[in-house]
């Protein structure tokens, strides 16, 4: 018997009927290698936090149902256009391989745009209230490069892809010089947009050394039971494998702390694993504790009896669960610098909203920002999004440097 399917059934979004109940969004179509994880990654970067969700596969056919909560703001339309976006189509459902290597399927890089603008003065906050545009206008920040100079004007570039693939046209670029000037107001001096050239593109990238203090600091690789003074993230961190409930899956069990982009953690960790998830069920509760139960596979479409793989792969998700992004505050000379280690997936994608988060939380503590650099680094052999952002110690900086690492650390996990 045919599959009868309606492309416009793929996804379907109810919205809450009262305040603080969550949406449900369900997805039904083809599968393909990673599909949890890019839905999951939409979502994030829609401001939703997933609550609940059932996930189920067969290898060629998928349904996934996630229950989702966040902004009463949401562009509910908006999401289900990208939702859809990310799905195979039915066509391709009658041959359809799960493991089909990605890089075969890798469309064209997005061009990159030059976003430069001069500003008379900076103030608190002006650097999240431009992210929180540029987020709004879909347009995904790649690199910063923010300075200031010494009569006070501000130099920010930002390099940007454009989602929508529009930033080529006139009337998208004016759209975004007119959002732009909105927020910024008298404070604007100029705006400029152009396609960044290659010799661009590569003066954005910042210096490719990280001193060694920083590699030691932030990239330590010790789990949770490593460490001598085990914090109660820790010690309520659980991933246990077993492969005697299934003749030809193993099972996955995970307890932890809640945080923003749990599932989207997981789903992108097992993805670089290459493991097929064939049932999942995630369910977080009201104590902020997560509980997931995942029956899985390699790609060889058995289970994972090796016990080197599943000592690798646990000890993965158990670092990538305690720790999924790295926040230290230290010295940079005589200036107080914050960074920011944000794991890149083996597709090149790396985190959404990770700098949104950051200037927000820097903007609620009252903290300039005096210049950013964002740059990515092979460390221990895997791709890292590094913010390093000066820090404005002008008069009345009294911010303990404990009380930024907490803030920023905090608003990034979604524990504020």
């Amino acid at each position: 018997m045919g599959i009868l399917y309606d492309y416009e059934d793929v996804v379907l979004i109810r919205q809450a009927e009262k305040p603080g109940d969550p949406a449900e969004i369900t997805v039904n179509c083809p599968d393909k290698t990673g599909l949890g994880c890019d839905l999951c990654r939409i979502i994030l970067q829609f401001g939703l936090s997933i609550t609940r969700g059932d996930v189920s596969t067969d290898g060629k056919w998928c349904y996934i149902l996630f229950w989702v909560v966040g902004k009463p703001n949401t562009r509910w339309n908006l999401l289900h256009k990208r939702l859809m976006e990310v799905c195979p189509s039915c066509s391709s459902a009658s041959g359809i391989s799960f493991y089909k290597p990605e890089f075969q399927q890798q469309p064209k890089p997005p061009d990159v745009f030059l976003l430069k603008f001069w500003c008379y003065h900076d103030r608190k906050g002006l650097l999240h209230d431009v992210t929180e545009v540029l987020c709004e206008l879909e347009l995904t920040i790649k690199r910063v490069k923010v300075s200031t100079a010494p009569d006070g004007r501000v130099m920010d570039l930002f390099f940007v892809t454009d989602t929508r693939n529009e930033l080529h046209t006139k009337k998208r670029q004016e759209d975004t010089i007119h959002r732009l000037k909105a927020v910024l107001g008298d404070a604007m001096m100029s705006v400029e947009i152009e396609l960044a050239g290659p010799e661009v593109t590569a003066c954005s990238q910042g210096s490719s050394f990280l001193p060694p203090a920083i590699t030691e600091e932030i990239f330590s690789l010790e789990l949770p039971n490593e460490r001598s003074n085990g914090s109660a993230a820790s010690n309520s961190l659980s991933v246990t494998m077993d492969n005697s409930l299934s003749p030809s899956h193993t099972l996955i069990q995970i307890i932890c702390q809640d945080h923003k982009g749990l599932i989207y953690d997981i789903m992108r960790t097992l993805k670089d694993y290459n493991i097929q998830t064939s049932y999942g069920r995630f369910s977080a509760n009201a104590k902020g504790m997560c509980e997931a139960d995942l029956l899985v596979r390699q790609v060889d479409g058995k289970k994972i009896v090796d016990p080197n793989k599943r000592n690798a792969l646990s000890s993965r998700l158990r670092m990538e669960l305690f720790r999924p992004l790295r926040v230290a505050v230290r010295s940079r000379g005589p200036d107080t610098e914050l960074l920011v280690a944000n794991p890149v997936e083996l597709s090149g994608r790396g985190r959404p909203l990770v700098f949104y988060d950051i200037t927000l939380a820097l903007k609620l503590l009252n903290i300039q920002i005096f210049s950013v650099e964002i740059a990515r680094h092979m460390i221990q052999d895997r791709e890292w999004e590094v913010y390093r952002i000066l820090l404005d110690e002008g008069d009345g900086f009294c911010v303990s440097r404990n009380k930024i690492e907490e803030g920023v650390r905090k608003k990034l996990m979604g524990w504020e």
